[in-house]
């Protein structure tokens, strides 16, 4: 079994040799990325995915492993179930259990003004046939009949499933690989070759790819690589600290989310933990630039923002961090292969009290080991799915704000699409790139 979390220690998997050509270049090995290389390789095109450090190591197995429906931003929502149905047909086909289960999702509601917020998504969501509804308290604890959370009710979608992610994404980029897609680990992209502004290639550390069309899916990089040439996207990131339990009595089959923590029953039996809103937020260049972008979503989320003077040194908008390079030059990219924050100690320690006292005849909930992602967020929650047109051949699938697994097949597919100039199926101007610079007004997205 992988090993958690995926970090440069693992061995490189996937060493193909560097095509002088190619009809696509991916870039970034997340679910993402992945999904979108195996689309465009069924399709029947030649595909290089290039993924600076390793398949997953970032925070396609860094989170929390839910494939959800619920709370869904409504433009993500037929979306969101798209995914869960492919996720049903991709899973039969791995080699491996990745653990999909049909747990459910549930919200707790300790008051009426998030019973309502609740209530008010669920009128609109009912358009797309959800399975979601609102429970009572009584409904909530025939559901969590050991909890110990005082509630006025919740918001149920027994639809909603859950996957171990660690195991789930590397399986697919190696049935990627078996229908063709050539994948290349440690191997970062540098620059972008254009040619009256034009995508002709790419530059990489190995030397250059010749093609037409890239597909940036590269996460928390995203906004870095897109800066280097002069493409303005207003993207940050936070570090959210993620525990592994001990295995536990099952409580719920699940994900959960209570007062103060997130959790949902794992396949080794233990649970995997997060702060239901408390993560952390590194002041850096980037956030001073986008402070207006991002000011709706910070008043939104300002008493669960934990914020931090500085990201440690290389982090994507750490002060100091190299922002103009060569293709000739070694890019930020290489020396950081894997972003791999440290968990934030105190949280770990509390949510394992919370879920204890959530939970008392589980007696004490021992956490079996801890890790940190760092989520790629945007203004308003929701990701940028497009074309460029300011330069054409390019595509940007980014920003998923902690929900890119779950809908990662659907999203991977789309951009595929748009990258084959088709049609995806899916009215995406929630996620279109210009609304950032149109004069649009910021349209938060749900948070749990």
């Amino acid at each position: 079994m992988t090993s958690f979390p995926i970090t440069t220690a693992q061995p490189i998997e996937h060493a193909g040799d560097l095509p002088a050509e190619t009809d696509f270049v991916v870039i970034g090995g997340g679910i993402i990325g992945v999904t979108t290389a195996w689309t465009l390789a069924k399709a029947g095109h030649r595909v290089t995915l290039l993924e600076k450090g390793r398949i997953a190591a970032e925070q396609s197995s860094r989170n929390w492993g839910w494939i959800r429906a619920q709370g869904r931003d409504l433009g993500e929502l037929p979306i969101a179930l798209e995914a869960q149905r492919l996720w049903g047909e991709i899973a039969p086909q791995l080699d491996r259990d990745i653990g999909l289960t049909q747990g459910g999702t549930l919200y707790l509601a300790e008051d009426e003004d998030a019973l309502g917020r609740y209530q008010g998504w669920l009128d609109q969501a009912r358009t797309y046939q959800v399975s979601s509804r609102i429970l009572t308290a009584a409904a909530v604890r025939d559901l969590l009949p050991s909890a110990r959370q005082t509630v006025v009710g919740g918001l149920y979608t027994p639809t909603d499933c859950r996957a171990e992610p660690w195991l789930a994404v590397p399986a697919i980029a190696r049935l990627a690989a078996e229908d063709g897609v050539t994948i290349v680990e440690n191997c970062a992209v540098r620059t972008l070759d254009r040619e009256a502004g034009r995508i002709t290639g790419v530059v990489t550390e190995r030397g250059r790819i010749k093609t037409p069309a890239v597909v940036l899916a590269g996460g928390a990089w995203s906004s870095l690589f897109l800066r280097r040439h002069g493409i303005s996207l207003p993207q940050l990131s936070v570090r959210a600290t993620v525990a592994q339990t001990e295995p536990l009595p099952e409580v719920f089959a699940g994900g959960a989310v209570g007062r103060n923590v997130a959790f949902r029953r794992r396949a080794d039996g233990g649970y995997t933990l997060a702060p239901s809103t408390r993560h952390d937020f590194y002041i850096g260049p980037d956030s001073l630039r986008h402070f207006r972008a991002f000011q709706p979503i910070f008043r939104r989320d300002r008493r669960s923002t934990r914020l931090q003077p500085m990201a440690p040194r290389g982090f994507p908008d750490a002060w100091g961090q190299t922002r103009k390079w060569s293709g000739d030059s070694e890019s930020p990219f290489e020396r950081m292969r894997v972003l791999n924050p440290t968990p934030n100690a105190d949280l770990v320690k509390g949510m394992a009290r919370d879920m204890a006292a959530m939970f008392p005849h589980l007696g004490e909930v021992r956490v079996k080991t801890a890790w940190a992602g760092m989520i790629d967020a945007l203004p308003d929650d929701v990701p940028v799915v497009d074309r460029v047109a300011s330069v054409p051949g390019l595509t940007i699938a980014t920003g998923m704000c902690g929900h890119g697994f779950g809908i990662g097949p659907a999203f991977g597919r789309i951009a595929a699409e748009l990258a084959m100039g088709r049609d995806p199926g899916h009215d995406l101007d929630r996620f279109r790139f210009s609304r950032f610079s149109d004069g649009s007004r910021i349209q938060l997205g749900m948070a749990p």
